[in-house]
């Protein structure tokens, strides 16, 4: 029954596409019972740690519901306001398919395994693999360069080579999140201020290009010493096919992200929903392209069912949210947390730094970011009259991504951890002056956007 799963959650959210066009009260009323009959289902199945999050956003919620003048018989359509980020979780793994069918995944190899004369180079090198196949493979990416590193590293001492290891890719993959139109995190902070992707992305390609350039700088000098092992170079050199490859990723990153943005100014659509339209033939037509649509459909399928039978975690996540968000938004309650925001009403640079620290504190004890956008989420009202939409996006995208590297119970680190045997408090202080870095810049630039 559990493999069969895909085909219950994917009538949901293929009903919840159908409302987007076709505004129905009855059926949206339909889709909130169906998002509850989801929570069900998957709370037995969820990890222990979305299991406390989902209780204590219900627990939560409760109280805050009952303060409020919402009827009970008006619950099920309060469940089903994220169903659109699930539904863009359920079509991602559409466009990591194209990638694995059309091979680019062994291209991250071979730049890995590159002609360099020292680790500082191939730093460098790595964060740039990381943070153009993330885009697209998101954590597989990370799977990957992990375990190619970790093999040609074998000649370096064990602890430099894990150093290197845990500071590239986890660096290399907050990089790409910052800008990619799949990221999750882009996808709420443009869900909740309601700002154009288009007027984001050149704010946050600013972001990500100052730190991709001042932690390769910091690579390069401090990995430099570090010499790579010349038997592991061998003949390396990229040959015109992998070239090739190099040309055609970037000219479909490129595309896809001319089309989310083209396609969210003609139609007035909110941007989940454009991306989670977009992602399935773009995907198909980038196979064609390429001929290798067996391949993706193949990949593809097998992938978009395991995921969907899958993602209880999630489900869990955003539904609970959902109730905790809308119930906070109804209740007097609201006003007593906005208080402390209130008080610093006047001073908008120490609001994004309490936004930032939030993100810090609720990573170090397992919260995600996407949890803690949420949350934020219901104070969005107030933060708003403060902060103009696009200063609110940008501090809540960059204070998300600048935790991934140093979120000691997040999914990347604790990959990292496994595939290093490393504790994730050492991966998190290896990261931790990068990660403070990366926040006080979103500050900067989100002060500068007011």
């Amino acid at each position: 029954m559990r493999n069969y799963l895909y085909l219950f959650f994917s009538f949901i959210f293929l009903l919840h596409i159908f409302t987007e066009f076709y505004t129905n009260n009855i059926l949206i009323y339909i889709l909130g019972i169906l998002s509850f009959i989801m929570l069900i289902i998957s709370f037995p199945l969820a990890n222990r740690l979305f299991k406390i999050l989902g209780s204590a956003f219900l627990i939560a919620g409760f109280f805050l519901f009952i303060t409020t003048d919402i009827q009970t018989r008006d619950i099920p359509p309060l469940l089903g306001t994220n169903l659109s980020l699930l539904t863009l979780l359920a079509v991602l793994p559409w466009m990591n398919s194209v990638v694995r069918a059309g091979r680019f995944d062994t291209l991250m190899q071979k730049l890995l395994r590159g002609n360099v004369k020292d680790l500082g180079t191939l730093y460098q090198r790595s964060t740039t693999a990381m943070m153009s196949l993330t885009a697209f493979l998101n954590v597989s990416a990370a799977t990957i360069a992990q375990d190619v590193l970790v093999d040609n590293l074998k000649p370096i001492k064990k602890d430099v080579a894990d150093k290197f290891v845990m500071m590239a890719t986890l660096r290399g993959y907050s990089l790409a999140l910052l800008w990619s139109p799949l990221e999750v995190l882009i996808a709420i902070s443009i869900f909740i201020t309601g700002v154009q992707f288009g007027a984001l992305l050149p704010w946050m390609l600013s972001i990500t290009i100052f730190m991709y350039i001042v932690d390769s700088i910091w690579g390069r000098i401090y990995f430099g010493k570090y010499k790579y092992p010349a038997s592991r170079m061998g003949n390396n050199q990229l040959t015109n096919h992998s070239k090739k490859k190099i040309a055609q990723l970037a000219l479909a990153l490129i595309t896809f992200l001319a089309c989310v943005i083209l396609i969210g100014n003609i139609f007035d659509y909110e941007f989940i929903f454009v991306v989670t339209m977009l992602v399935f033939p773009f995907a198909f037509i980038w196979a064609l392209l390429i001929g290798r649509l067996k391949s993706f459909w193949v990949i593809g399928w097998d992938k978009f069912k395991h995921t969907t039978n899958n993602m209880h975690n999630f489900i869990v996540l955003f539904v609970t949210l959902a109730f905790f968000a809308n119930s906070l938004n109804a209740s007097p309650a609201q006003t007593i947390i906005q208080q402390p925001i209130l008080m610093v009403a006047d001073y908008p640079v120490v609001i994004l730094i309490m936004v930032q620290l939030l993100f810090v504190i609720m990573s170090m004890f397992g919260i995600h970011p996407i949890a803690t956008i949420g949350i934020l989420g219901g104070l969005s009202t107030l933060l708003l009259e403060i902060l103009n939409p696009l200063s609110l996006a940008i501090i809540l995208t960059t204070s998300g991504v600048a935790t991934v590297p140093i979120g000691t119970y997040g999914l990347v680190v604790t990959l990292t951890s496994m595939n290093l045997k490393k504790s994730p408090y050492k991966i998190t202080y290896y990261n931790l002056i990068y990660s403070a870095v990366f926040g006080a810049v979103g500050i900067f630039v989100a002060w500068l956007a007011l």
